[in-house]
């Protein structure tokens, strides 16, 4: 198995995080507008009440994935840095990236707590399998 083929999914989730800043703007600075709130405002006001709940959802979806995402690139990069990639890896890491995009999706469009916090846990549990392979490779 190829070592780059980790880093496909990589690549897809940070592609995917690229696309929801994009939306976060398109959903944010209408709202800021329409609510006739400056940038400047932002400065010495919390803007979380003055702005509607779906340009709200996308920002907190986009704070999401520059949480527990950087943990995923950091191993998928360590995999293919020593050459560890297996089928389990790859898989786990591909159901990491669909399940988080799964999770944007939800949070952003309908924001049903249990099942983003469904997709959530199953997306952390891909990530554990990705970890714990490792680790397995490792000692």
């Amino acid at each position: 198995m190829q070592n780059v083929q980790i880093l496909t999914p990589v690549i897809v989730l940070a592609g995917w995080t690229m696309i929801i800043l994009i939306w976060l703007y398109a959903k944010r600075i209408p709202a800021m507008s329409k609510a006739k709130i400056k940038p400047d405002d932002s400065l010495d006001q919390d803007l979380s009440n003055a702005l509607p709940l779906a340009a709200r959802q996308v920002a907190a979806n986009y704070n999401h994935l520059l949480e527990q995402p950087p943990l995923f690139y950091a191993v998928c990069l360590a995999i293919a840095f020593m050459g560890h990639v297996d089928a389990v890896a790859i898989y786990a890491a591909w159901a990491y990236v669909i399940l988080r995009i799964l999770h944007s999706l939800v949070q952003c469009i309908y924001h049903t707590v249990m099942h983003r916090w469904a997709l959530f846990m199953l997306s952390s549990l891909s990530l554990g399998v990705l970890v714990v392979n490792e680790l397995i490779k490792l000692f």
